[in-house]
């Protein structure tokens, strides 16, 4: 009786494999990656919610994309990832580099006279507080200064160390450094429509990826609460950026996707990309405008950058809505400014 009884067992055991590997593929179940997420592809319409009145012009109009499945980073890039790639690689990031006055000059109006060489060395942007009320929060110089020696290894400027960090989400990256980091781990940036895909974490014509109210937010977000720039109350427990994974996830399980630091994407930012997006039914896995345009800054081809940061504030931006997106320059580097990434597997 005991081959008899052997066979037979095999049979179902062989019968509840097969079974098994019939379920997984019908749920599109897909093999976990460490530290990332798998977003299933579909259907959206990207852009401003119709209840969104703080929506600006370039969020609109909302169009129709489809994005096939793919994995992304649960979190921010934190520090301890990015000194993986630098020690493997002793990769020098763009705000550690000697300053070339003649790349910069290609950027700015014709006849700008060159700075002292005090100033043209390797740095960041940092963020500074108002002292009093600023009347015009469109001039974003009046809480940005360049600080000499700031990078992704000093933070908060010369002599300030990540120690402690390891957690936190890696800043003062430009998008060549996002790119060098994404081609070093096998990965790439999110291109905006997988970007606000996944944000949204399917919940679909929302304000923010939990919903559309926001009385709650600061225990959903980290940005800023009090009068910016002058005084933040920290409500939501963090001053400037905090630890990934300290607050909750949306319904895909990516953390931090609104607020603590903005995102790189792929696309290049163009002002009439949405507009010519809106004349199609559907489009299929957009790759962004084929080349910039920003009549505001037209010296500089600029990329798009998601999901706000911890200086976002109700009064000028809410830029932790889901569908905000901002323009930047690809070589700058900023102390609110990170990156996550994306995979896609072979079918």
């Amino acid at each position: 009786m005991f081959k008899p009884f052997c066979l037979k067992l095999a049979f179902v055991l062989c019968f509840l494999f097969c079974s098994c590997i019939d379920e997984n593929k019908s749920r599109n179940v897909k093999p976990a990656i460490e530290g990332m997420v798998w977003i299933p592809g579909g259907v959206f319409e990207m852009g401003a919610s119709e209840k969104d009145y703080k929506a600006l012009p370039h969020e609109k109009p909302k169009h129709n994309v489809k994005v096939d499945g793919f994995y992304m980073d649960a979190t921010e890039v934190t520090n301890a990832q990015f000194s993986k790639f630098i020690e493997a690689t002793a990769y020098v990031t763009t705000a550690e580099r000697p300053v070339d006055w003649d790349l910069i000059k290609l950027q700015l109006p014709v006849g700008t006279p060159k700075p002292h060489d005090s100033l043209l060395k390797p740095g960041s942007l940092l963020f500074k507080k108002a002292k009093e009320s600023v009347p015009n929060l469109y001039d974003f110089s009046q809480w940005w200064r360049w600080s000499i020696g700031a990078n992704w290894k000093e933070p908060e400027g010369s002599g300030s160390s990540i120690k402690g960090k390891e957690n936190y989400p890696v800043v003062h990256v430009s998008h060549e450094d996002a790119i060098s980091y994404c081609e070093w781990a096998g990965r790439r940036l999110p291109t905006e429509a997988e970007w606000e895909y996944a944000a949204r974490g399917g919940k679909h014509n929302k304000i923010y990826f939990w919903g559309d109210l926001s009385n709650s937010l600061s225990s959903y977000v980290n940005s800023w609460e009090g009068e910016f720039p002058v005084t933040n109350t920290q409500a939501d427990g963090f001053e400037k950026s905090a630890p990934v994974k300290s607050f909750p996830p949306n319904d895909f399980g990516l953390y931090e996707i609104s607020g603590n630091v903005w995102e790189w994407t792929s696309d290049w930012y163009n002002i009439n990309y949405y507009k010519a997006c809106s004349k199609n039914d559907i489009t299929n896995n957009p790759k962004g405008a084929d080349n910039a345009y920003n009549p505001n800054n037209p010296y500089i081809e600029e990329k798009v950058i998601r999901g706000g940061s911890f200086l976002c504030n109700d009064s000028y931006c809410a830029s932790y809505r889901v569908s905000s997106r901002m323009a930047t320059d690809p070589s700058t580097s900023l102390e609110h400014l990170g990156f996550r990434t994306v995979l896609v597997v072979n079918k």
